[in-house]
C-alpha cells in the first residue's frame, strides 16, 4: 500500500471520526438530559435560550446552525411541554418571537451540572473539553459551499 492509500483508509478519514464521535456524543448526553426532559436538540434550545430570550425564530435557527423548518419542530414540542411560549410579534406579525415560560426558566437551575457529568462521563476537564472545542472551530459554523 501506498501513502495515498492510507489516505482512503476509513479509519484515517476525519469526516468518519467527527461523524461517530457526533453520534457518541450524542448518545453520551441522552441519559443526563432524559431526567430533564429533554433531548440533545431541545436542550441546545433552551441553552440558546437561557443565554438570551425572547428571541425570533429566525435568530434561533441561525444561533443553533438549523434551517427555521427544522428549529420550528422542536420549539413547538417545548411550547407543549410548556417549557417556552411563541408568540407574534407586536412590531412585525412576521416574527415568531419565542420565549422561556417560568418552568422553562427554572429548568435552568437543574440543568447546572450538566457539562459537569458530561465532563465526568468522558474524564476531560473544562480546558480539555475547550481545547477539543476550539480544535473543531475550523469545521464548525461553516456552511457547505453550493456549486
Amino acid at each position: 500500500m501506498t501513502a495515498t492509500d492510507d489516505l482512503l483508509k476509513l479509519e484515517n478519514q476525519l469526516c468518519f471520526a467527527l461523524v461517530t464521535a457526533a453520534r457518541n456524543v450524542v448518545a453520551l448526553y441522552r441519559p443526563i438530559l432524559e431526567p430533564l426532559g429533554l433531548t440533545h436538540p431541545q436542550y441546545l434550545v433552551m441553552l440558546a435560550l437561557w443565554e438570551r430570550a425572547p428571541r425570533t425564530l429566525n435568530e434561533l435557527a441561525v444561533d443553533l446552525a438549523l434551517e427555521p423548518a427544522t428549529a420550528s419542530p422542536l420549539v413547538k414540542r417545548l411550547e407543549a411541554e410548556g417549557l417556552v411560549a411563541r408568540q407574534r410579534s407586536t412590531e412585525d406579525e412576521r416574527r415568531l418571537e419565542i420565549t422561556l415560560t417560568t418552568a422553562g426558566a427554572a429548568l435552568r437551575e437543574r440543568a447546572v451540572d450538566v457539562p459537569r457529568r458530561v465532563m465526568a462521563a468522558v474524564g476531560m476537564d473544562v480546558d480539555e473539553i475547550a481545547a477539543l472545542r476550539d480544535g473543531l472551530s475550523p469545521f464548525a459554523g461553516r456552511r457547505p459551499e453550493l456549486g
